[in-house]
């Protein structure tokens, strides 16, 4: 219990405190006029009210990781809510908040022309591409385990869900965004909220253990290594790169920059509390990771929601629980293709007011996401992960190079980008994805490029 109250005071005090560091270092300007105010069109520029556009975007990061990458990182043990909290604070938070009030002084640009202008524009296409990709691959993960979770609860075939699902990304990726979005995705998001603090509270009042284990060394019924596999399968509730691909969907609906802090940071920070609160439930309910491991196992992490959500709020609450959840995917799964579809109307320099044009790149985008959608779950979300992760680095390191164009304390972003590029490289050559090598070779070649690259940054610009 100590434990855990202190991993959430310490949530709260990064927010306070190395929020606004990260708020001073960026500079913000109360009086520049925002996106949402200069480009304002009705369909996806428009100014909406602070407390909307946080629970939006809280909803939009949020996706299944804090839940389900967090019950994952729970085999691991106790030493996951090291990583969700020192994530949360000095990595997510940060590569959120840039992501969106960069693109906020871009005209709320979306990440491949800012990662053009600050990367090069020899990567621009390929990095379309990956990104046109990987925003398809995980709509599809977050409609496929919906539609898995629905169908078992509801005992009607799968393929049934998946085309209802698919049905209302079509209609929330073209509608503007205070229609469907604006309107109920603060319902959810509160719901979400509500229900994970609803179950903590009952851990306490049951008197349950909370970590039966209490160390910080390796649990893993499976001897998994902490490094690198932990920190890509803690992606949402840490550090994660699809929130660089939500972050600009809310720069264009600011009034003042003043509300970078407390949206962008404080949602991820508000994630961070989510994903602590899901691993310390799985390690809690089911006694450790052993025991965790084995429905897990059996049914996947989806298994251990409707578990944990049944045992501690009973059949109604566990249905919430459960339905929190799903909504917590769909809803990330509709906007991952509406930023699709506003990357490549950037590309193509397209307005988005013309519904025709809205319509003809919405198809394109949800058509690739339900041919993913027929591949294993499993397979997908094994690289989905190290495209996340990757996807969080390159974000990181765009915003280290902005900061530094802008004469600013730029290793606020290093460090982070460093540490990321570590991760990324030991995973692809350790993991069976990538080359496969063994691990203590990798971790050597993962922290020899991290090294490089920082060494070379710092270098080079130095001497500029």
């Amino acid at each position: 219990m100590i434990v855990f109250l202190a991993a959430l005071f310490a949530l709260i005090l990064g927010y306070l405190i190395y929020g606004k560091i990260v708020e001073k270092v960026f500079c913000i300007n109360e009086k520049a006029v925002t996106p949402a105010i200069a480009k304002q069109d009705n369909v996806d520029f428009m100014v909406l009210p602070k407390w909307r556009v946080f629970l939006i975007q809280f909803l939009n990061i949020a996706g299944l990781g804090p839940v389900f990458g967090a019950i994952l990182g729970a085999l691991y043990g106790p030493v996951a809510l090291i990583w969700i909290v020192l994530g949360s604070i000095f990595a997510g938070g940060v590569h959120d908040y840039m992501a969106g009030m960069i693109s906020v002084r871009h005209e709320g640009k979306s990440l491949v022309p800012l990662v053009e202008k600050y990367l090069g524009s020899k990567i621009k296409i390929l990095f379309l591409i990956f990104m046109v990709f990987f925003l398809a691959l995980l709509g599809s993960v977050f409609a496929m385990s919906p539609a898995q979770m629905l169908s078992n609860l509801t005992q009607t075939p799968f393929i049934w869900w998946i085309v209802i699902i698919f049905g209302y990304y079509f209609l929330a990726t073209l509608l503007p965004i205070d229609k469907i979005i604006g309107k109920l995705y603060p319902i959810f998001a509160l719901l979400l909220i509500v229900v994970s603090v609803a179950m903590i509270v009952v851990l306490f009042v049951s008197g349950d253990t909370f970590y039966p284990q209490l160390t910080f060394s390796n649990q893993h019924p499976k001897g998994l290594p902490i490094f690198p596999l932990m920190f890509v399968t803690i992606a949402c509730g840490a550090v994660s790169g699809f929130h660089a691909t939500q972050s600009p969907l809310m720069a264009r609906c600011l009034a003042n920059e003043k509300q970078g802090r407390s949206i962008f940071y404080g949602a991820m920070i508000t994630e961070g509390v989510v994903a602590l609160i899901w691993a310390t439930l799985g390690i809690a309910f089911y006694q450790g990771s052993e025991g965790l491991n084995q429905v897990i196992t059996q049914s996947g992490p989806g298994g251990v929601v409707s578990g944990v959500a049944n045992g501690y709020l009973g059949s109604i609450g566990g249905m919430l629980a459960v339905l929190s959840v799903v909504l917590l995917s769909i809803t990330s799964g509709d906007t991952a293709f509406r930023s699709a579809r506003l990357t490549i109307g950037d590309y193509w320099q397209k307005e988005n007011t013309s519904l025709k044009k809205r319509l003809s790149i919405s198809v394109v985008v949800l058509s690739a996401g339900i041919a993913l959608s027929f591949f294993d779950l499993t397979t997908i979300w094994v690289y989905f992960g190290w495209t996340n992760q990757l996807l969080a680095t390159i974000t990181l390191w765009m915003a280290t190079f902005y900061l530094h164009r802008e004469h600013k304390f730029y290793w606020l972003t290093l460090l982070p980008a460093g540490f990321m590029t570590s991760v990324c490289t030991t995973y692809i050559m350790y993991d069976k994805i990538g080359f496969n090598l063994p691990l203590d070779l990798s971790a050597i070649v993962g922290a020899i490029v991290a090294l490089l690259l920082v060494l070379t940054f710092v270098f080079i610009h130095r001497k500029k």
